[in-house]
């Protein structure tokens, strides 16, 4: 069985199978709390950690 990721506080996931950005908000033992905006409504749903994967952000253009 694959071990599933422990997520830190803030980091910006997304599920696996795609949809929005999220913030990990809570994680502990394979659960991932995370919340997003949908339009102007926070949202929050919990996720197995393996669903989850890490969101790199583009590099900030300079200027």
């Amino acid at each position: 069985m694959a071990q599933s990721k422990d997520f830190a506080v803030g980091t910006i996931v997304k599920l696996k199978s795609g949809g929005p950005d999220m913030t990990v908000k809570y994680a502990k033992d394979g659960s991932v709390t995370a919340q997003w905006f949908a339009g102007k409504k926070l949202e929050q749903g919990a996720f197995p950690a393996s669903s989850l994967e890490e969101v790199t952000p583009a590099p900030k253009a300079e200027g």
